[in-house]
Formats: C-alpha cells, structure tokens, sequence
C-alpha cells in the first residue's frame, strides 16, 4: 500500500513536470530523479516513524520494495510509454492537411479500433481538436472518453503482452548478466546504500556523502535563485562546442553540446576504466568520421529521425547485430541450461528467479506470437511484424539493457529503427501504404525512442533485491502491481491534461514531436518511390566487421582497451549528453586508481553517490518550486 501511494505520487509528478512545467524531464532516465527523491523522502519519513513507533518503521527489504515499485512504475507515463502513445492515437487526423496529403495517405489504411476517431471521416475531427486546442468542460471529457475505450483497450493489451515479454526476457538474463559475468549494474547503488544505511547508519553518517551532495546542491540552489533574479550571472553547465566550427569540414561535425553533470560523474565512477575510455574515445571518433569524411566530399545527410549522419548510424546498427550476437555466443552455456529446464529437464536450479525459466521460455515465446497477431490484425504483413519486434526484443532491448547494466548509461537511446535494417536491402517504399501506415504507429510508440525500457528496471529491481536479500520472485506481484497502477493512473492523467490545457500549449515533444516523425519520415515513401541507396548496405558492413573485430580482440586479449559496446552507442542521444561526464569520471577514476588504488578508489564512494542524490534531490525540489510559483527552473543536464 505505502508503494501504491508514493508511486501514485510519482506518476502525477512526472505528468505535470514534463507535460504542464515542461523544463525538467523527472522521468525519463533509467534512474528517474523523481524516483530517488521521492525515495528519499521515504527515507525520512521512516526515520521519524521509526522514532515514534518501532512497529510501523519498515525494513531495507520493504524500502527497495517502494522503490523498486516506484521504479518500475514512473517509467510508463514518462518515455516509457504514456508520453508516446497517447497523443500518437489522435496525431494523424488533427495534423492532417492539404500539403501532407495524410488524408489520402494514411486514412485508409488506419483500422478503426486503434485511434478514437472515424479513420473514413474529415480531418481535425472534435475528439482530435479538442485534445490538441484544449478547454473541455467535465461532460464532454466523458463524452469523448466513450470514444476512446476501445482503442485504449486495444492497446493496453498489446503492452502488456510487451512488458510480459521484457518480464520474461529479464528472468531468463538476470542469472547470466549478475552470477556469471558480475556487470556493476551502477544504477542500483545508490538505492541500495540507502535502505542499507537504516540498519548500519554508515551512509548519510559519512562526512564524504555530505560534502558530494552539496556540490549539485550550492549550484543548483544559486542558479534557481538566478531564475528570480535574471541580474544575477549564471554558472553555466552546458556549452556548444559547434560554436567554434564555422569553416568546413569542421562545420559538419554533428550536434556536440558539453553537458557538465554531476550525477552521471557519479554513476559512471563505479565503471571499469577501460570501458569509461571505449564510451568517450568512440564518440570523439564518431565526430571525427564527421571531419574526414566531410573532406572527403561525402554526402552530409542524417539518418533518418537519430541525432548522427547516415553513415555513422549504419555503422551502428551493423554495431548492435554483432553485439547482439555476441553477447548470445557467451551466454550459449547458460541459455543451453535454461533451455533443457523449458523442456522439462531440471539441470539448473530456477527456484529463486523471478520466474521459473520453463515459464519464463515460453511465455516469451507466446508473448512474442500474440504480439505478432496483434501487429497482424493491425495491418503489418506477417513477416514484417516478425521482424520488428524480434529486432525490438532480441537486439535493440538486449543491447541498451546492457548499456545500462554494464556501461551505467543513465539513458536507453539507439541510433536506428527496424525498418532501417530492411533498407539494407530494398527501399522502404516497396513496404507499401499499408505496411508503413502501421510501421508510423510502432516506431513511435516502441522502436523510436527507447527511453523508459522496462527491461533495465526489471533488472535493476532484481539486483536490488539480491543485496538485501529479497527473494527474486516475491518482485512478481510488485512488478505486476507497479504496472497496472501506472497504467491506469496515468491514462487518466495524460487524457485530463490535455483535454484541459491543450496539447499545443504542453510540452512538444510528446505532442509535436515524437508524435509525427514517422508519418513525416513514412509519407514521402507512400506517395514517391524512393530508390535504394547503396550506401546503408556499405556502411552497415563497415560497421558489423570492426564491432567483429573489437569483440575478438577483447575475447581472445586482456589488455584490449576498447570495448564494442563503446561504438555501439557512439552515435546515440545519451553519448551526446553524457560524453563529457564520461571523460570526466574516467580522468578522476584514473587517477584515484593509479595513485590511490582500490583502496582510495573504495574510500571515494560515498562522495560520488553523494554528487548523484544531491543533483536528483535538487531537481525534485525545484519541480516544486517552479509548479508553485510558475517561475522555469535551473537548467538540468540530461535534457
């Protein structure tokens, strides 16, 4: 019940912060501020219950049960789900118009159960426009709402066909990733010296923690006293290096901003260093590639919907199917175990996993058909649907969870969709109007923008749980539970919200952004041939041959310094966010080790997971203060 409560609260703040405030996204990183903050507050309150009362103080146990179910939870009204969905069922009709020929384009192709309006009617129909344009009275909300159960039904099956899917795949990993190859998992430590710390007093008693949560803390105060006193000069915390590149080729070097932040400093301290060194040496590299081939005379162009050129993002996709496939190769002793346990042969103990691994095999592999069904019935041929959701759930998903779990990364961003592997081998006009109708709805609502995956909190909570001892399978009902709640809390919230405010007044990713680039990316395809470009089959080659030779080298050689995973993710959002706090933390790191050892290296800790709730309180408390009192807050840096 007190998890249901505060992740409740959780939900609604995510819903009036990123959609209403609109300058602090608290939820969408794969360790929610919002989450942390509200956790902390936990933390006290039972501390004071606690005094008052022994009975009712809860245990670690019970504290990263609330935080695992917050975790869980805050993801889906952010990125994770609710922010991509929503505004997505009511985008084709209200931003249809003469110029973009969606009308012709994309109606008749839309089946009528999946969005609120009548796909045989005109454009910007009521229940679109007054999403969009707001002032809604309380009636004609429920009117409207009887317009949207059966597409949100529609829906929500899917999801939960989904996220039971990425339940699965975490209990058939979980044993692989934390027993056999011991990955860090950085975003669990801080929770998990907190709930520690109400037993052992060894935490927040550090002076060492103190002194690294008053860093983000004093900056952050001063700059939200800046906000209401513009004469005061601000401590900047971000910086455009393209400033400084006017004269070509360095003027085609892709968007490079400085992101100084302390919390990801933190989290990316508790990396290997050789990995820290593979994260920032590629995404220079990438920048790089930008300058030579600029001087070589290349074409410019970017991939499609992804913040890098064309070649370097086939470069990537070529990347993760390697990646993919390697990171399958280790794990073939392991996967080889589960799969004699699914057909009924019990060679390896499952009974403490969060489900057992019979179950968990093949209610992936039923998830997997249903989820394909649905795709069917919504008019993606057979084999397409087989495609992109097998991209989704056994490349892309596996990849950024191990980005989380292995590199730290704060967020889950990729730099291609599924349909960019079927442009490998023929243009993507050949899919056909109805093909690349339904294909719009998918990438945004799955394949686009990864933010919020499921499956690196379904792992964390795990990893949780392994270090105060909860047994694996009691987080069933608690992940189920989380699910269900935000589901339900936050449809209501992101259907009130809009219908109130109105969408064009919001936050514009969600509702002029996300939103629309597939339809924008899919229409020129439907109206004109586009011919094959030979170049993302050269690059994709490139790309999968050097990730085959990074993964030999670190299989075969100790000492090798670079890692694949480094230029999988050289292209993507995060590394343009938090490439600078990686080179920070690997200069610190380096020589914390070099001179201090393991020793001081162990000794540091407090101090880094100080810099991480110091930043995330932070950005609770001036969420708050700025919904309060309509004044924008301090910049964050993980924008």
């Amino acid at each position: 019940m007190i998890g249901i409560i505060f992740l409740t609260l959780c939900v609604a703040t995510v819903c009036f912060a990123e959609l209403v405030t609109q300058y602090i996204q608290i939820g969408i990183l794969q360790f929610p501020p919002v989450v942390i903050g509200m956790f902390t507050f936990v933390l006290l309150l039972n501390r004071l219950v606690g005094k008052i009362s022994g009975r009712f103080h809860l245990t670690s146990q019970e504290m990263l049960i609330v935080y695992s179910m917050m975790l869980v939870g805050t993801m889906i009204p952010s990125r994770g789900l609710l922010e991509k969905l929503i505004p997505l069922l009511v985008t084709p009709n209200y931003f249809a118009n003469v110029p973009n020929k969606w009308e012709q384009l994309f109606f008749p192709h839309i089946k009528k159960w999946l969005v609120p309006w009548e796909p045989t009617g005109p454009p910007q129909q009521e229940v679109a426009k007054e999403f969009f344009e707001g002032t809604l009275s309380w009636t004609r909300w429920q009117h409207w709402m009887g317009k949207w159960q059966i597409p949100l039904a529609s829906w929500m099956i899917l999801v939960l066909f989904v996220f039971f899917s990425l339940l699965c795949l975490a209990s058939l990993l979980r044993r692989q990733w934390v027993d056999n190859e011991k990955l860090p998992f950085p975003l669990v430590q801080l929770p998990l010296e907190l709930a520690k710390d109400e037993e052992t007093g060894t935490f927040l008693g550090n002076r060492l923690t103190w002194i690294g949560f008053a860093i983000p803390f004093l900056i952050f105060s001063y700059n939200g006293i800046q906000k209401f006193i513009p004469s005061l000069p601000e401590i900047p915390l971000q910086y455009y290096l393209n400033q400084h590149f006017t004269t070509r080729p360095w003027s085609d070097i892709f968007y490079t901003p400085l992101f100084c932040s302390f919390a990801a400093i933190g989290f990316f301290y508790f990396l290997p260093t050789e990995l820290l060194f593979s994260l920032w040496f590629f995404f220079a590299f990438s920048r790089l590639q930008d300058v030579i081939a600029s001087s070589l005379g290349m074409q410019m162009d970017p991939m499609p919907l992804y913040p890098t050129h064309f070649f370097i993002g086939y470069q990537v996709a070529g990347a993760y199917i390697v990646l993919a496939s390697y990171l399958l190769y280790i794990s073939l002793p392991h996967l080889k175990q589960v799969l004699k346990n699914a057909l009924g042969k019990k060679v390896i103990d499952d009974n403490n996993e969060l489900l057992p691994y019979n179950v968990a095999f093949w209610g992936l592999i039923s998830s997997f058909f249903l989820i394909v069904s649905w795709a069917y019935l919504a008019g993606l041929s057979l084999w397409l649907a087989v495609m992109e959701f097998f991209v989704y759930f056994f490349i892309v998903a596996i990849v950024m969870a191990r980005s989380t779990a292995e590199a730290g990364m704060l967020m889950t961003e990729t730099s291609f969709r599924p349909i960019d592997l079927y442009v490998i081998f023929a243009s993507k006009s050949t899919l056909g109007a109805q093909n690349l109708t339904t294909l719009a709805f998918f990438d945004a609502v799955f394949t686009r923008d990864q933010r919020g995956l499921l499956l690196t909190a379904f792992l964390d909570g795990l990893r949780l749980g392994d270090g105060v001892g909860i047994k694996r399978r009691q987080f069933l009902p608690v992940f189920a539970t989380a699910i269900l709640v935000a589901l339900g809390i936050g449809t209501i919230f992101h259907l009130m919200i809009p219908y109130k405010y109105g969408a064009v007044t919001l936050y514009t990713y969600p509702y002029q952004g996300n939103n629309l680039w597939a339809f924008q990316d899919h229409g020129p395809a439907i109206e004109s041939h586009i011919s094959h470009d030979w170049r993302a089959p050269t690059f994709f080659g490139l790309g999968a041959v050097f990730t085959l030779f990074l993964a030999f080298m670190r299989f075969r050689y100790f000492w090798w310094p670079l890692h694949p995973l480094g230029y999988a993710l050289c292209a993507s959002w995060t590394m343009i966010v938090f490439w600078f706090p990686v080179l920070v933390a690997w200069i610190i790191k380096w020589f914390i080790t070099r001179y201090g050892g393991m020793r001081l290296f162990a000794r540091g800790r407090p101090l880094f997971l100080g810099m991480i709730l110091g930043e995330f309180t932070m950005a609770v408390i001036w969420t708050a203060v700025s919904s309060l009192t309509r004044v924008p807050p301090p910049f964050f840096p993980w924008p």
